[in-house]
């Protein structure tokens, strides 16, 4: 059972600032979570101002429009890594979801999987390589098999993912890793269902929405299957069994406390045929989109979007930082 956020303040006295754009490369799916962000707050009765963290006049409107509240809708580096958060602080602004070190530490999939694994929480196998590292592909090889995952570090939206399977792939996928990011995380590949969870909250009070199976039409959930229409199809309650979707919301739940995350997160697993499940990031800013994951499972519980947005404001208003 979904306890809604009591609401208590008033969207038509509450002036926001919906930052979206900044200078990653999630740059063009931030400007789309902006489209659904401004639509679902401007029903809600918000007023709403947008603006682009990478336009040095916007930060400077950012301190001086007498904002009540950030509503973020970055995403990757800039904006979902404790940058942003970092100066909203400074400013005294509240923000929707994370905080500073929850975010930092989310982004980075290689702390993440460090978390995970202190909670209990299943995670696959992995080996993190930084730029500059010496590796041997045969040794990546020997420690997690022919057929890995590649993931360039603090990339999101399926950005510098490669399944590779060989020798030369891998080494290929390695180098191609390391050109976007600093360092990459290999991951043992692990073939099972793509399910997906969105907790709100924080600490003791933080709940998990409904678990959500993502059919994607491509071999895997990559950029194409996220954000084009028809890439993928959701179904949300997955079509998995009691206990399984009791283990992944309680897995969402851990590892968005064990983070140090707020407001709203949105935790990916894969479910082998067997039953065993792994955790695989944490996404501390959910896209908005008209493809997107949170508006699905907020409905899946009676929540519409613009109520959703409400109480992403709520919580900001309600973070103690």
């Amino acid at each position: 059972m979904f306890d809604k956020i009591p609401i208590s303040h008033k969207p038509e006295e509450t002036k926001i600032a919906l930052l979206a754009g900044g200078s990653s490369g999630e740059r063009p799916i931030s400007l789309k979570s902006a489209e659904g962000a401004k639509e679902a707050l401007e029903q809600a009765g918000y007023q709403v101002t947008q603006l682009d963290p990478a336009e040095a006049a916007d930060l400077k409107a950012l301190i001086d429009g007498g904002f009540d509240v950030a509503f973020l809708a970055l995403h990757g580096k800039g904006g979902e890594d404790g940058a942003i958060q970092g100066f909203l602080q400074t400013i005294g602004l509240p923000y929707t979801c994370s905080g500073i070190w929850g975010s930092a530490v989310a982004i980075d999939k290689t702390k993440a999987k460090v978390f995970y694994r202190e909670e209990g929480i299943p995670t696959p196998a992995g080996m993190t390589i930084a730029r500059g590292d010496a590796y041997d592909v045969a040794y990546v090889v020997a420690k997690l098999g022919d057929k890995v995952a590649v993931k360039a570090a603090t990339e999101g939206s399926s950005i510098g993912v490669y399944i590779v399977e060989g020798a030369d792939e891998i080494g290929r996928a390695l180098k191609d890793g390391l050109d976007i990011d600093t360092k990459v995380l290999v991951e043992q590949f692990v073939k099972g269902t793509e399910l997906t969870c969105v907790v709100m909250g924080s600490g003791d009070s933080a709940q998990a929405l409904p678990v959500i199976e993502i059919i994607p039409q491509n071999a895997s959930y990559d950029f194409e299957s996220k954000y084009a229409p028809g890439g993928s199809e959701h179904v949300c309650p997955a079509r998995i069994d009691d206990a399984s979707t009791a283990a992944v919301q309680k897995h969402a739940v851990a590892a968005h406390n064990a983070l140090g995350c707020e407001g709203v997160t949105r935790t990916d697993f894969l479910l082998e045929e067997n039953g065993d499940m792994w955790a695989l990031e944490t996404n501390t800013v959910p896209g908005m989109t008209a493809t997107s994951l949170l508006p699905d499972a907020a409905r899946a519980v009676g929540v519409s979007f613009p109520e959703l947005a409400t109480m992403m404001v709520q919580m900001a208003l309600d973070a103690d930082r």
